[in-house]
Order: C-alpha cells, then sequence, then structure tokens
C-alpha cells in the first residue's frame, strides 16, 4: 500500500483532482482487511465528510481501481467489495455471516498451468474466490447443536 504523498503524486501524474474525500477512501481501505463495499467506506467517512456523497465514494473507487491502487472483489453479492492489497491472492468468503479474508502463502502456479495446458488460452490475470463457513459461525452453529 502507498504512502499518501504517493497516492498524492499519482492521482495528479494521471490527470486526477487530489480531493481529501480520494485521499480519505483510499486511507480507509489501505487500513482495513474486511475487503468493504462502498457503502460501508461512506458510512465510515459520513461523520468526517458529511456533504461526501455515495456517488463521491463510488467515483473515487473506481479511479481507485483504474489506477491499480484497489481491486474490486465480486464475490457473488448485491455488491462488490475491495482489498487496497493489490499482490494477485485468493479471498474466502463466508457464506453466512459475509466475511472475506485473504489467503495468502498458496502457490497457485501449477494450477494456473494446467489450466492454460488444457484450455490453450494465454492467461492474462485471475481470481480466486473460495466459499465456506469462517471458523467464528462454525463454532456459533456448534454451540446452537
Amino acid at each position: 500500500m502507498l504512502e499518501e504523498k504517493e497516492v498524492t503524486d499519482l492521482l495528479r501524474e494521471k490527470g486526477f483532482k487530489v480531493t481529501p474525500q480520494r485521499l480519505a477512501v483510499y486511507k480507509v481501505l489501505s487500513n482495513t482487511t474486511v475487503h468493504p463495499n462502498a457503502e460501508t467506506i461512506y458510512n465510515e467517512l459520513q461523520p468526517q465528510y458529511p456533504t461526501m456523497s455515495l456517488a463521491t465514494v463510488y467515483k473515487t473507487l473506481d479511479i481507485l481501481s483504474e489506477l491499480g491502487l484497489v481491486q474490486i472483489l465480486n464475490v457473488g453479492e448485491e455488491s462488490f467489495r475491495y482489498d487496497a492489497n493489490t499482490d494477485s491472492h485468493p479471498h474466502v468468503h463466508c457464506m453466512t455471516c459475509g466475511r472475506v479474508d485473504d489467503i495468502f502463502g498458496v502457490d497457485d502456479a501449477e494450477f494456473l498451468e494446467k489450466i492454460a495446458a488444457k484450455t490453450a488460452y494465454r492467461l492474462s490475470g485471475k481470481q480466486f474466490y473460495l466459499y465456506g463457513i469462517c471458523p467464528d459461525c462454525q463454532k456459533k452453529m456448534q454451540k446452537i447443536h
């Protein structure tokens, strides 16, 4: 994740206005691992920026994505989630509570080689989403039964 000055420089370099709201959206994302959606970011920033609209958050997220500062996650919910960790990594989504976690330290190179060999595609990108029930929800389910 980039420092504020680096984000500011990148926005300017690419011809985007640098606003406190844009920097705040990036700061929220770079300081969390919960993969929030736009509404969650908007609600978190609303007390500090009461005149900021939800549309501003969406536009900022689009810009940050275009600049490669955030990745957009589509885990099958009504709205996208966002992650400021743009390193390629899989995500796991809890089908009970909706939590989304990063998965690090998994080597997927062999899997990708097999896919490329089987399909004859030259792969240019990937996003892995796995689905299950998180440890917290499993514990809650055990208490009920």
